[in-house]
């Protein structure tokens, strides 16, 4: 399963270690992939949507699902 998130927020390269590390630790991902400009996270595994919210908004920046 993939999911797409919007991430705002982010501003720099610092920011973006920072969200991936935040997704990563989401149990059931598999995968993460930032990209800064499109402001974007693709997310692989089985995790639940709210708790990668979650994980992103606990470090300071705003998720929401793409779509």
């Amino acid at each position: 399963m993939t999911t797409e998130l919007t991430i705002s927020g982010m501003s720099c390269g610092h920011c973006v270690k920072a969200v991936e590390g935040a997704l990563k630790s989401v149990p059931g991902v598999q995968g993460v992939q930032v990209d800064l400009s499109a402001g974007k996270a693709t997310v692989q595994g089985e995790a639940e949507q709210g708790a990668l919210i979650a994980a992103v908004k606990e470090e300071g920046y705003n998720a929401s699902v793409a779509g």
